[in-house]
């Protein structure tokens, strides 16, 4: 800890906004007088700086969850639903909650950043790290309680009790969320992202390693595949603090400070609205699932379901690396005080991920007989995902766009805003929408599909985009440096 607990008597000198107001005046008018291809280049290597490393580790720590259910496979059946069931509906709620509440650490930290606060990031960690461990207390009940509470939405008895028994292991799992979302958030702001991407892509490696040795060798139950899980996650939070505090973060990390718990009900609010926002959009397409399962003679409609919902989560990875992405670059272009830096930053990320859409869009319209072959090869299933294989294809592109304009949006600090949209456009028109198509209309899972995303995922879309496109960047910089003041003076 500091020998000086005021973060203001911190010898790291701060952003005199007096004068660096003619400097970024000065940078903008240079940036002007570049021509647009040349502008385009560097802002695309500012946002890349970020996404692709974002992209690596998404994809490494989907991965280890791939590798965990393949192990449980293996064991048996029963195991292979026990890890999924437990996964994706216990653990998958309270990591979109955790996960969402982590994000508010990108507006503040990337704010701050921007204006140069650089000591501010290292407290408003530490402050997260508080708030999300509060938070993962109060949630252990699902996890304790897993069994009644599967029993509860119609899961079968064993398969609901061996879930329990898998989601008790899955705590130290939980508890892992709560320390390594802030840790990456807070190095995403001040685009250390290579150190994520490092990190990740070894304890990938060591849970592979691990995961064979206990399955395969050892011959270890279903307990001991959710105990590698927990292993290699915290091997990735104890990286990532590694590289933090050993001198990775000289400017930022200062040391723990008892400055962390001040001002904690504020930051309460806004990692709660930033909470709710991911996870109305995370348990979305979740609720599309559990509704399909409702469908008479489902078992085939399901499966090719979860095959285009897993083709999905593969590539959305791309899309979340450019929620990030973008979310850091307007942070820190409006903690600087440059409006017309955070508005050219959202054009080039939202038609750069707009273009990686189209690609996909087209390759599914192009191999849409073929799509499903690396999953299964039943000829009813087969048919069943190619008559989903338009709606899958809009849905790529949808959310080539959206996740970009929700990160525009955690970066401007519009958290409360987009829940309420969320909310509005997804379980007030989506969902309903979805039951209306799907029942009324007869037309089975492509009516549910079609009616939760033109009807909610669509309509979001188009409201973020309008939001976007009227946006103020100047009075929206004029905040951020008030914000950033505000948080400061709390501290």
């Amino acid at each position: 800890m500091p020998r000086n607990g005021s973060v203001e008597e911190s010898k790291v000198p701060l952003l005199d906004y007096s004068s660096s107001n003619t400097v970024r005046s000065t940078h903008e008018e240079d940036n002007q007088d570049l021509g647009l291809t040349r502008r385009v280049l560097i802002e695309s290597k500012k946002l890349w700086h970020i996404v692709g490393p974002s992209m690596v580790s998404r994809i490494a720590s989907f991965s280890m969850f791939v590798i965990t259910q393949s192990s449980a496979g293996h064991l048996g059946d029963l195991e292979l639903a026990a890890i999924s069931i437990s996964s994706n509906v216990i653990l998958g709620f309270n990591f979109g909650l955790l996960l969402g509440m982590a994000s508010a650490l990108e507006t503040l930290c990337g704010q701050a950043y921007g204006a140069k606060k650089y000591q501010m990031l290292g407290i408003y960690m530490q402050r997260s790290w508080i708030v999300l461990f509060i938070c993962g207390v109060i949630l252990l009940p699902f996890y304790i309680f897993a069994t009644p509470i599967l029993k509860l939405l119609g899961q079968p008895s064993d398969i609901a009790e061996l879930s329990g028994v898998v989601s008790i292991w899955m705590i130290p799992l939980h508890f892992s969320f709560v320390f390594q979302f802030p840790l990456q958030r807070f190095l995403q702001s001040q685009l250390k992202t290579a150190a994520i991407a490092w990190v990740s892509v070894a304890a990938l490696a060591v849970h592979s390693l691990v995961s064979w040795w206990f399955v395969y060798r050892l011959k270890f139950d279903l307990v001991g595949v959710v105990v590698t899980l927990n292993f290699s996650w915290w091997i990735s939070v104890f990286g990532l603090f590694a590289y933090v505090v050993l001198g990775g973060c000289p400017l930022t990390w200062i040391g723990f400070s008892i400055e962390a718990f001040s001002g904690l009900w504020e930051f309460v609010k806004l990692s709660a609205a930033s909470g709710v926002m991911l996870c109305l959009e995370n348990w979305y397409y979740r609720i599309l699932v559990l509704m399909t399962g409702n469908l008479q003679n489902a078992e085939i409609a399901v499966d090719a379901l979860s095959i285009c919902m897993n083709i999905n989560a593969w590539e959305m990875m791309i899309p979340l690396a450019f929620f990030a992405g973008i979310g850091v670059r307007v942070a820190n272009e409006l903690g600087a005080g440059n409006a017309k830096g955070a508005k050219f930053a959202t054009i080039v990320a939202v038609m750069t991920s707009l273009a990686i859409g189209l690609f996909f869009w087209l390759l599914i319209l192009i191999f849409h007989n073929e799509i499903a072959l690396i999953f299964t090869s039943s000829k009813p299933i087969l048919e069943a995902v190619d008559k989903l294989s338009m709606l899958l294809a809009f849905t790529l592109l949808l959310n080539s766009v959206q996740p970009v304009l929700s990160g525009v949006a955690v970066g401007s600090g519009w958290q409360s805003y987009v829940a309420y949209i969320n909310l509005g456009c997804y379980y007030l028109l989506g969902v309903p929408l979805g039951f209306v198509m799907g029942w009324v209309f007869y037309q089975g899972v492509m009516g549910i599909w079609a009616g939760m995303i033109f009807g909610g995922t669509a309509v979001q879309t188009v409201i973020l985009a309008i939001i976007t496109i009227r946006c103020d960047w100047e009075k929206e910089a004029e905040k951020a440096t008030m914000h950033v003041g505000k948080w400061s003076e709390r501290t």
